[in-house]
């Protein structure tokens, strides 16, 4: 027995595949940062989830997120994953960290509002998460980026000066309190 290379023991390897053997060529480049356009199937979504339907005899417009809303905890689900996907989109597109949030925020915002039986879906019809964020993301690639930025700061700034604000009168009151129950206590 006449033993051979060790190819002629192995089993032949399978042929490589490229990746543009597999997906139509370029769909597997991500774009990131300037310029790159936000995909239709994120304004597409955008638009149905908070703008598809105007109310008869007025211009304000509802989209489905608020009717999904309607239906307790699988209308927030079914509305969360679409919302997530211009999530992924503002990833993708190279978003700073801060404006993620702020998005996020966003949805945080229309979910707590979707929670409220009754006046939550009212709320989220005028609140349009989808939509501002697909603002926001637009703004961010047609190369508004600084003014995102400080559009984001600004607004982060406020809703820290607010909850500040507000932890400082929570303080205030319990202090106030202890003092009155002191005064009470030990005359």
């Amino acid at each position: 027995m006449q033993w051979g290379t060790i190819n002629s023991i192995m089993p032949p390897k399978p042929p490589q595949i490229a990746i543009d053997d597999v997906l139509p060529p370029g769909s597997h480049e991500l774009p990131r940062g300037q310029g790159a356009p936000s995909s239709d199937l994120v304004r597409f979504l955008a638009k149905w989830l908070d703008d598809i339907f105007r109310i008869p005899g007025t211009n304000f417009r509802i989209g489905l997120d608020p009717l999904l809303a309607s239906i307790p905890i699988v209308g927030d689900v079914l509305a969360s994953g679409p919302g997530l996907m211009i999530l992924m989109e503002a990833a993708r597109s190279g978003v700073s960290l801060p404006v993620l949030l702020r998005m996020g925020g966003n949805m945080v915002i229309n979910t707590v509002l979707d929670l409220i039986p009754f006046v939550g879906p009212i709320g989220s019809a005028f609140f349009k998460s989808n939509m501002r964020n697909l603002r926001l993301l637009q703004r961010w690639q047609e190369g508004h980026q600084q003014a995102v930025r400080k559009s984001t700061a600004r607004l982060l700034f406020v809703v820290g000066l607010v909850l500040a604000v507000l932890v400082g009168l929570w303080v205030l009151a319990w202090v106030l309190l202890g003092q009155w129950l002191a005064s009470v206590i030990w005359g």
